[in-house]
């Protein structure tokens, strides 16, 4: 009698071949997935590399040469011969002090007036949504449209010194703001403020709705002033937001460029230069890129140190 018995070849391989399938699977999975993130990122990256890193690469190679933008002679290293001429150059130093005078008045009076307006803007009364489209109006302007409004109104006949005079009863007369170099700064600063200021109060009152209600609750059970909450409950609280806030500013605040560039041109008498304004003068009108790549590189170094010490100061600490 014969005893046929069932196959088990096929078995054993349906065994086998099933993890190595799934695993497959699991990796042509991970595999699209990983050209998706490529896809989606890849244009981000293109424009960082192209308008970021490459232009920084450029200026650090540039700054050791005596390149010059339109030339028919090949750029030559010359090692620290641009940094030593800058070191010499008084007008940097001038742009330099200007710069740091701007930064000094603007970061503080900036991120003071905008925590301000956001505590107001942050209270529970009616229109609190038009308020915050008049702050954020200036925002959303063209710096440049700004700036040549607001050369018309400093202007001798412009309509701050009429302002001025009529507040006075005519006793005091406006001078020329942009054409004056003790008040050419002062102008542009009031300007930048004004401009930026919407900003910054839309970055404080978020921090401050972010506060648990609880911690006020608790202050107003135990009967504590306005002020005694501001210090104890919503300064505390704002700890990550006004670091990001003050390094935001004092960031903008070097880079002061597109006011000088409309209003003062950097004048009078070089009062109103910065370390960028002249950098982009001395790269394009007078072409001389790599004097202009060692200002960016020096500039670049002192924004950083700024920056650092800002972010030590304001860091949490345990």
């Amino acid at each position: 009698m014969t005893t046929t018995l069932p196959s088990m070849s096929s078995h054993p391989r349906t065994a086998v071949s099933g993890p190595p399938a799934r695993r497959t699977n699991r990796l042509r999975a991970r595999r699209r997935e990983s050209l998706a993130a490529l896809g989606m990122v890849g244009p981000a990256v293109f424009l960082l590399l192209l308008f970021f890193v490459i232009p920084v690469v450029l200026a650090f190679a540039l700054a050791f040469t005596n390149a010059r933008l339109v030339s028919p002679v090949p750029a030559q290293f010359t090692g620290l011969q641009n940094f030593r001429t800058l070191l010499a150059d008084p007008l940097f130093y001038k742009s330099l002090r200007n710069t740091f005078y701007f930064a000094v008045v603007v970061v503080p009076l900036q991120g003071g007036l905008a925590l301000v307006l956001a505590l107001l803007v942050n209270a529970k009364v009616k229109g609190v949504n038009f308020f915050c489209t008049v702050y954020f109006i200036p925002v959303v302007t063209s710096m440049v449209v700004v700036s040549i409004l607001w050369t018309f109104l400093y202007q001798r006949t412009g309509l701050v010194n009429h302002l001025i005079s009529h507040l006075t009863l005519g006793l005091v007369h406006g001078p020329d703001w942009l054409n004056n170099p003790s008040t050419a700064m002062p102008a542009i600063i009031l300007m930048s403020v004004w401009q930026g200021v919407g900003f910054h109060m839309i970055i404080w009152l978020a921090g401050l709705q972010t506060i648990p209600q609880d911690l006020y609750e608790a202050a107003d059970i135990d009967g504590a002033t306005r002020w005694v909450r501001f210090r104890y409950v919503t300064w505390p609280g704002l700890r990550s937001t006004r670091t990001f806030v003050l390094i935001t500013i004092t960031i903008a605040a070097f880079s002061l460029f597109a006011q000088i560039n409309v209003m003062t041109q950097g004048g009078p008498l070089d009062s109103t230069t910065t370390v960028v304004y002249q950098a982009v003068q001395t790269g394009y009108a007078q072409q001389q890129t790599g004097y202009a790549s060692a200002i960016s590189l020096v500039f670049f170094v002192l924004v950083l140190a700024v920056s650092l010490v800002q972010r030590f100061l304001t860091r949490e600490k345990d």
